[in-house]
């Protein structure tokens, strides 16, 4: 038994005629009668009465439409199942992301305009540093995450930078170079002004990128910072800061975190500090969920680029992740 004799059979008991149905199916009618005789035959009872004009469906006939019908209800909702996971509206995805990173307003606006666009599709949320999430999605453990900068060289690995914010500098809202840049109304100061103060940064392990810009940026306004803590989190980065035990650097889009007890602004000597916002993918990714999201996030533009994006570059020098409308990978970052 066959599809064909289920299809062959539903449409001779809908037009109650042989002749009708073979007209709607686009075949002959003798090929038609003998797929059903074919079909009654293997079942091992009739499945209509002929009459003069037309058919009856047999008492065994109507129960056998009815799960014959079912059947190809099912068959029709596997194809169409089938093709929405192939396709990645339908399905799950597994996205991981960092505080920091998760704060930047495009992040939260990117999972809910994709939840609305796709509400077949489950989301799993995970939370940690750069290196643990970038760690998991190299593992199979997640598919996608959100991070700042490149914190692996495994050429597995691909990152595309969907958006870039400055680094600001975070001091305690006393600090004397706040209150300074407060009582002359402008929002920056030097970092080889913060040469003496101790810097509170997140782990090298976890974020080495960003941990590095830093201190190559120090090294470059003329010092060697003072490392005075470090920490799992950003968000406990800042509480510190406002706390009053050290000085730091956070994305702009944090900048509203503890405000009023941390005074943020422009390192007017260190423009080059820059936190891009990467999604992090592996190379040759299966899961049609992830590829649409990766799609999703870069936007009309730049989507026909998600299945196969550029690896980043060997041995390359770190910097400041591509602009978006260049769609590089960045180099990774040096590992500590």
């Amino acid at each position: 038994m066959e599809l064909r004799h289920l299809r062959y059979f539903v449409a001779v008991a809908g037009h109650a005629s042989f002749t009708r149905a073979a007209a709607t199916l686009g075949i002959q009618q003798p090929p038609l009668s003998q797929q059903v005789r074919d079909l009654e035959r293997e079942l091992g009872y009739p499945l209509f009465r002929r009459l003069p004009r037309g058919v009856e469906l047999t008492e065994g006939g109507a129960v056998f439409l009815e799960e014959a019908k079912a059947v190809l209800a099912a068959v029709d909702r596997g194809v169409k199942r089938g093709a929405e996971a192939a396709q990645g509206t339908v399905g799950s995805l597994s996205l991981g992301f960092t505080s920091s990173a998760v704060m930047h307003r495009l992040a939260p606006d990117l999972i809910r305009r994709y939840r609305e666009a796709h509400p077949g599709v489950e989301l799993e949320i995970q939370e940690g540093n750069a290196a643990a999430v970038t760690e998991a999605v190299a593992a199979g453990r997640l598919d996608i995450a959100f991070i700042r900068r490149p914190v692996s060289g495994q050429s597995a690995l691909a990152y595309h930078t969907v958006a870039e914010e400055k680094l600001l500098l975070a001091l305690p809202a006393q600090h004397p170079l706040a209150r300074q840049a407060r009582k002359r109304g402008v929002a920056h100061v030097r970092l080889r002004d913060l040469a003496n103060d101790s810097f509170i940064l997140v782990r090298r392990p976890g974020a080495p990128g960003m941990y590095g810009d830093l201190i190559d940026a120090c090294h470059r306004a003329g010092f060697a910072p003072r490392i005075g803590a470090e920490v799992d989190q950003m968000l406990t980065n800042i509480t510190l800061v406002a706390a009053g035990v050290g000085v730091s650097v956070v994305p702009a889009s944090m900048r509203d975190i503890h405000r009023g007890m941390v005074f943020y602004a422009e390192a007017k000597d260190a423009p080059q500090l820059v936190a891009p916002l990467n999604l992090v993918t592996r190379i040759g990714e299966t899961n049609p969920a992830a590829i649409r999201f990766v799609r999703f996030a870069l936007g009309p533009g730049d989507a026909a680029r998600a299945p196969a994006p550029s690896r980043p570059a060997s041995g390359a020098r770190r910097g400041a992740a591509s602009p978006r409308t260049k769609r590089r990978s960045p180099a990774p970052a040096r590992r500590s």
